[in-house]
């Protein structure tokens, strides 16, 4: 399957999630926390969840919903790269029907001079047996 085929075909999207963690280089990061904007778009076939309305032939949002809780809101990373890779190998891991996935987290209190939605990362990573890595996206 080629590359652009896998990000354009169906896709699971669950947008904006919010959890308080403890991630940064910062020490007060670390010790008072903050608020951690998550998205989440995960690439798999649904037709046949199309075809049968059962929950078993596809993966459900609030499995990967947990995922991300569980890292956000799990022991400190220093960056957000890890954390996005952490929900992004998890899931992958997880859940083998999965093609591929982005992850998108963002900091939305950050000590910049200046007005902002948030900063943050974006990754994109596909599963060993799907694809190869290709332009700075990486196999799990």
């Amino acid at each position: 399957m080629e590359d652009q085929e896998l990000v354009k075909g169906d896709k699971l999207i669950l947008r904006g999630l919010m959890f308080h963690g403890f991630h940064g280089v910062r020490a007060e990061e670390k010790k008072l926390g903050q608020k951690f904007l998550v998205d989440v778009d995960a690439w798999m076939d649904l037709r046949e969840a199309g075809k049968t309305d059962c929950l078993s032939d596809t993966v459900s949002y609030t499995d990967i919903y947990r995922i991300v809780k569980e890292i956000v809101e799990g022991p400190s990373q220093n960056l957000l790269e890890s954390v996005a890779h952490l929900i992004a190998n998890t899931t992958l891991t997880k859940f083998p029907q999965i093609s591929a996935v982005r992850v998108k987290v963002g900091k939305p209190h950050v000590a910049v001079n200046g007005p902002l939605d948030y900063l943050g990362v974006e990754i994109l990573r596909y599963s060993k047996d799907k694809t190869s890595s290709v332009g700075g996206s990486f196999m799990v």
